[in-house]
This record gives structure tokens, C-alpha cells and sequence, in this order.
């Protein structure tokens, strides 16, 4: 004789197969593994993350290893009295998560660029492309106020009266009114194309057009040249 009780609903059902001693047992086993199943995949990922952070990576193509890894050689940032070392990823892979991860996303451009196009396979074409790779370089450092930069270098910790007379007086003028490392370092590792402050006003007029910075944060090509002490463009 069939029973006039009505059918437990969905949800209930799932409730008490949760609570029952063997749904408890079955739940605990599923969220062990799926946490050791977690740890693994980051474990690796992490680990394969950080294998592409490693100079070695960097070099591992030969546009890169005999341009600007050359030019590199030999710089403050590779060989210096203190034998505290820059690599290619600390001053071109942010260290926070999010910007690193848009870093790596647009990275693959890089790569299409590597194996499909082969835009700048040879020195020629490197040169050919040189100020508009240095540009984007530079838009992306004054956006991020030089952040790469400022992991080792600090305005807050220097004393500018143990630097040379000048350096200590640029830096002590750049601190005041606001400026960032790459409006006078554009060229600290690499060598510098023609003309190139005159591209690197254009990179931040075109950043305060589009709003990406305050008026304020922009400083003039003839402040620039002042700073440098220079006024040639090379």
C-alpha cells in the first residue's frame, strides 16, 4: 500500500545525506583532496611563473639576448661596487600579483611577435623599432610612477647629502615637485634612440590627453633637458 508522505524535497534530501555519518565522511575526503588538489596546481603554477621571472628566461630568445641584454653588459644595474644586481624582470615585471598578471597577459604579444611576425628577429629591425619599444616601456613606468624603479630606489631613504653635489640637488628637486624616476633615467640600461626626449614628451602628452595623468604630474621638455643638464636630443 503505497504512503500518503509526501516525498522529501531536493535540497532536503541533499541536507540529510550532508549530516548523515557517511555524507559527512564522503564530504570531508572530497574537500582534503580537493584542498591538496589546490595546493599542486598553485604549487605549480607558481613554479612555473616564477621560472619566467628568471633573466635566463628573458635571454633565452636572441632578440633579446643580443640587443638589449649587450647593451646591459657592463651598466650600473649589472656590474657595480656593491655587487647588488638589477635583472631584466626587476625593472620589467612589477612584483604585485594583479599588475604582474596583466604583465604576463600582455606578454603574449611578445611572443606572437617571436615566433609568427618575427618583428624584430634581426638588428635591423630592432633598430627600426627601438623608440617605439622604449616608448612603451616609459608609458608604462610613468603610469606605474616608476614603481620598478622605486622597489630598490626610495626618495624617502635617501641622503641626498651623501650623494654627488648635482645628483643630490636633481633629486632633491625631482622629490619637490613631483617627479618620477623615468622623467630623467630613460636610458640607466639600454642605449637610447635619436630624439629621444622629444618621444618621451609625446608619451606623456599623450597620457594626460587621454586623462591616465594629472596635468600636474607632466613635466616639460625643457625641464627635462635642464635636468639632464643637456641640450642635444641624443
Amino acid at each position: 500500500m503505497p504512503s500518503n508522505t509526501p516525498r522529501p524535497g531536493l535540497l532536503r534530501r541533499v541536507w540529510h545525506l550532508l549530516v548523515s555519518p557517511s555524507g559527512i565522511l564522503s564530504v570531508g575526503l572530497l574537500l582534503i583532496a580537493g584542498f591538496g588538489a589546490g595546493i599542486l596546481f598553485w604549487g605549480g603554477f607558481h613554479t612555473a611563473l616564477e621560472m619566467t621571472n628568471k633573466e635566463s628566461f628573458c635571454i633565452s630568445c636572441h632578440e633579446m639576448k643580443d640587443n638589449v641584454f649587450a647593451e646591459y653588459q657592463g651598466s650600473v644595474h649589472q656590474n657595480n661596487g656593491s655587487g647588488v644586481r638589477a635583472t631584466c624582470p626587476d625593472c620589467h615585471v612589477p612584483k604585485e600579483w594583479g599588475p604582474k598578471m596583466l604583465r604576463k597577459i600582455k606578454a603574449s604579444k611578445e611572443l606572437y611577435g617571436h615566433f609568427i611576425t618575427h618583428s624584430i628577429s634581426t638588428p635591423e629591425k630592432f633598430e627600426e623599432r627601438r623608440i617605439e619599444l622604449a616608448a612603451n616601456e616609459w608609458a608604462r613606468m610613468k603610469k606605474n610612477d616608476s614603481q620598478e624603479c622605486r622597489n630598490c630606489h626610495s626618495f624617502g631613504f635617501m641622503d641626498f647629502t651623501m650623494q654627488e653635489n648635482r645628483a643630490g640637488a636633481d633629486h632633491q628637486r625631482a622629490l619637490d615637485e613631483g617627479k618620477t624616476c623615468i622623467d630623467c633615467h630613460q636610458g640607466i640600461a639600454h642605449d637610447l634612440p635619436a630624439n629621444y626626449l622629444d618621444r618621451y614628451q609625446e608619451v606623456v602628452d599623450d597620457l594626460e590627453t587621454r586623462g591616465v595623468l594629472p596635468a600636474r604630474k607632466a613635466p616639460e621638455l625643457a625641464d627635462i633637458r635642464s635636468f639632464l643638464g643637456t641640450d642635444t636630443d641624443g
